[in-house]
């Protein structure tokens, strides 16, 4: 609860001027609270167990509307979770938020009609990029620990630059596209974005998961590679 208290004290302190998060979890203290619980029992539900995430709003989320970032959208809820955050819950991630994005992912600059103008923290008159810049920026000012965004074309390497951040793309396949508001579904996919190439790689790991009902994951699956943390090697840009 001490880590979740954080994010929203940082939350309540600074997104007044950021305009990164479109909706809160109204469960997000009850489960922290369980989650402490298991913990101090000495059960871990996986390797995000406890740790407050923000997604991208055109992910879905059965607890939060998931709007695209659109004014006519703004009461949209979801019958259920995208399959990505299923797997975060099933790893013990707390969906945090939901982050603005440019209007239903269509440019850029991070901008909608129903979250405003989103802004690099570090200097509000910079951009942050898009179309995941909510996300990028949630992350970059500590309003929680990793987030997800969407890239169709350079969506979350875009706001990655712009806010000091790691972001993959993963190849597509890789990750499933469930319960995303579609772009271009050849194209879209779901990816990582965090401070550090390890807490990327930690957050693939959980959601590089075969989905039978997505037909392009389902064609892959078995042949991703897994244990992405363990892989990494301090001296690789050598």
């Amino acid at each position: 609860c001490t880590l979740l208290d954080f994010y929203l004290a940082r939350i309540e302190q600074l997104d007044g001027k950021l305009n990164a998060i479109l909706s809160l979890n109204p469960d997000a203290k009850a489960l922290a609270k369980t989650l402490d619980e298991e913990r101090a029992a000495g059960t871990l539900r996986g390797p995000l167990h406890g740790i407050p995430i923000i997604v991208k709003d055109n992910i879905d989320t059965a607890q939060m509307p998931t709007t695209g970032g659109c004014k006519a959208l703004a009461a949209l809820q979801p019958p259920d979770d995208a399959f990505v955050v299923t797997q975060l819950k099933a790893a013990g991630a707390i969906i945090l938020g939901k982050a603005n994005l440019h209007e239903l992912a269509c440019s850029g600059e991070t901008t909608s009609s129903l979250g405003g103008q989103t802004c690099n923290p570090y200097h509000l008159d910079y951009t942050p990029g898009g179309s995941s810049g909510g996300s990028a920026v949630a992350i970059a000012a500590n309003f929680c620990a990793v987030g997800l965004g969407t890239d169709t074309i350079n969506s979350v390497r875009s706001p990655a630059s712009a806010c000091n951040l790691v972001g993959l793309r993963p190849t597509s396949g890789l990750v499933s596209r469930d319960g995303i508001i579609p772009i271009a579904l050849s194209q879209d996919v779901i990816g990582p974005m965090g401070r550090t190439v390890t807490d990327v790689a930690t957050l693939l790991e959980v959601i590089a998961v075969g989905d039978p009902d997505d037909p392009m994951t389902a064609r892959h699956a078995g042949n991703q590679t897994t244990h992405y943390p363990s892989q990494l090697k301090k001296s690789g840009l050598e």
